[in-house]
């Protein structure tokens, strides 16, 4: 009997240290309890970059275009973080984008302020002008509030060909950025050498596309024109008739000459004929009184 119980406390002794060592900390559940909510709100918070942002154009959305260095963006991000945990009560999306991260996007909206916020509506865009407290998005979206602003043009929405173009051109202009970071802060060329490298690349290029632009030209559109032979004999008939036309008109010229000519030495004749009968008259006067003196 006296083994059994020096047993069963021998086999019951390890399953009380184990507890003892298991037993739940206070400040590790607290801590638990604490995760579990931020992750519920970057779940209902989605972010937007420039490989997923035509998902925005299906659905309602609520867009904010932020930056990690505004501080308008840092006090609107805790009201904007609370906003979107009623997203799905409102069947509304809650988005946010970081335009340092995303030019593409910036060029694409055209955010010249921060934060800037936008709602989307099965492909139509209106911008946010409201307060910017969780209460009022709450009522924007719940009242459909959004419905008396004006909707941005389809020739400024982020699908047209000309934000493409502008989404290009500040991808671009980032990637320059980064190329002038790179060569001054890890190659270590002045600012000045950077500079000069870019005026030359950018005068290289644009000539170079000059070039193709005029063989692109000159192999479409004028060989077409000028490979054709009705394209010469009409050349060549329009310059036969602009000769014809100029020998005539000498022609012409020198007629209108030849009878001045012709009238001026008929009027010289006439004179030269009353001269002469003149004379004439003279002399036979002159002979007549000749004849009476004697």
């Amino acid at each position: 009997m006296a083994s059994r119980v020096r047993r069963e406390e021998r086999g019951t002794g390890p399953v009380l240290h184990l507890n003892s060592l298991f037993k739940p900390c206070p400040l590790l559940v607290a801590l638990c309890l604490m995760v579990l909510p931020v992750s519920a709100k970057r779940e209902n918070l989605k972010v937007i970059t420039d490989g997923n942002w035509e998902e925005i154009l299906a659905g309602e959305w609520m867009i904010e275009f932020f930056a990690p260095w505004c501080p308008a963006c840092q006090q609107l991000q805790p009201v904007w973080n609370e906003f979107a945990e009623w997203g799905e009560d409102l069947g509304v999306n809650i988005a946010k984008v970081d335009v340092t991260e995303q030019p593409g996007l910036s060029g694409r909206f055209i955010i010249t302020a921060l934060p800037t916020i936008y709602h989307c509506k099965d492909g139509v865009f209106r911008r946010y002008q409201g307060a910017r407290t969780k209460d009022d998005f709450l009522s924007f979206i719940d009242e459909k509030k959004w419905q008396s602003i004006e909707p941005i043009s389809s020739w400024f929405g982020p699908s047209s060909f000309m934000m493409n173009m502008m989404s290009a051109l500040f991808k671009l202009s980032m990637f320059i950025r980064q190329c002038h970071n790179y060569l001054t802060e890890q190659v270590g060329i002045p600012v000045w050498g950077s500079y000069v490298i870019f005026a030359l690349a950018t005068l290289f290029s644009g000539l170079a596309l000059g070039l193709v632009l005029v063989f692109i030209a000159d192999f479409v559109f004028p060989s077409r024109r000028f490979s054709s032979p009705a394209y010469y004999q009409k050349k060549h008939a329009v310059e036969q008739a602009r000769l014809l036309q100029q020998l005539e008109e000498e022609q012409e010229a020198d007629g209108e000459e030849e009878e001045e000519d012709e009238d001026e030495y008929g009027g010289r004749e006439e004179e030269w004929r009353r001269g002469a009968a003149a004379e004439d008259a003279v002399r036979r006067r002159a002979v007549g009184g000749e004849e009476e003196d004697t």
